[in-house]
């Protein structure tokens, strides 16, 4: 008699758990989990809570993760991003970027406050399936960094989990990069003072800074020598990794589009070259869309494992 009772309660347990999952799910029918992402009242992490949206529709989602990263939440230690004293002007997808307008009062934050704020966006509004990239614009024009460089097109991988310390120092390095020379058939080192963050990778650094061209505050190897840009700009990073000091950087078609008229390896070792000069870079593979098996304007197979070439880098003999 007593096992009959116990094996009654059991079963009437089981269905009242079945009932509260069916209940549960009901609940969250049409909703979708996604991650706030927020900076802590220090202005020293990015940390997130889990939001339930109600509506699935991408526009409508979109619009709700911006609302709800402007919402002042009941807990203190939450700093919404979009809660200072800046707005979004204006947003629009377009071939699956995000282009943020935020009025002038986005370049009023403090230099770290404004990184982890862009972190926070960033993280929050790529979880939307059709964002595969993210850019600011303030006023219209293209955000930049500290040094003046735009900050261009920003996805997941852009911004470094640091074990709940996001950002917390900026350094200064010295880096050699290499350009084309004025014939297009060499490439031009130069010395360019970068000011980053700890929350990105140097060597994702220089990726972008091949991409931007060069500067004219650039310092050449070569004296009286010019350096020329070498690829396309609209060219957009996926990825930058280190595994076993090999660099695997991963870009967008755009990089296949030739832009300027430079030999065919002046692009493909302007990228080597000037990762290899990293300390902890010994070789580079280059990738398009996660694809290797291709070729760089027909003539160089991106499956190669690219290493420094010195036979292309002009010297002041020449």
């Amino acid at each position: 008699m007593k096992k009959k009772k116990i094996i009654t309660v059991i079963l009437l347990l089981i269905l009242l758990g079945l009932m509260l999952i069916s209940c549960r799910r009901k609940e969250t029918e049409g909703k979708n989990s996604y991650n706030i992402h927020y900076v802590n009242q220090d202005a020293t992490a990015v940390l997130y809570y889990e939001y339930m949206t109600q509506s699935t529709e991408k526009r409508d989602v979109l619009q709700e993760l911006i609302g709800e990263l402007g919402r002042i939440p009941e807990k203190l230690e939450y700093q919404p991003p979009l809660a200072g004293s800046f707005k979004i002007l204006n947003y629009e997808i377009k071939e699956g970027q995000l282009i943020l307008n935020f009025d002038g009062g986005y370049k009023k934050q403090e230099l770290i406050t404004e990184i982890l704020t862009r972190a926070a966006i960033v993280r929050t509004l790529m979880q939307v399936p059709e964002v595969q990239y993210v850019s600011f614009l303030v006023d219209g024009e293209p955000l930049t960094d500290a040094s003046g460089n735009v900050v261009g097109v920003m996805n997941k991988e852009t911004f470094i989990d640091n074990a709940g310390n996001e950002i917390n120092a900026y350094e200064r390095v010295k880096l050699v990069l290499y350009f084309a020379n004025e014939e297009g058939d060499k490439l031009n080192a130069v010395t360019r003072n970068v000011v980053y963050s700890s929350n990105f990778s140097p060597e994702r650094q220089v990726v972008e800074e091949i991409i931007a061209g060069p500067k004219p505050h650039d310092i050449s190897s070569v004296k009286n020598k010019k350096a020329y840009p070498v690829m396309n700009p609209a060219t957009k990073i996926i990825s930058v990794n280190i595994r076993d000091n090999v660099c695997y950087v991963n870009l967008d078609s755009g990089f296949l589009e030739k832009t300027y008229d430079v030999a065919s390896e002046i692009p493909i070792y302007a990228l080597a070259n000037s990762l290899v000069e990293l300390s902890n870079v010994n070789k580079v593979q280059i990738s398009v869309n996660g694809e290797t098996n291709l070729n760089y304007t027909e003539s160089i197979s991106l499956a190669t494992l690219f290493e420094r070439n010195l036979d292309l880098v002009e010297t002041g003999n020449e």
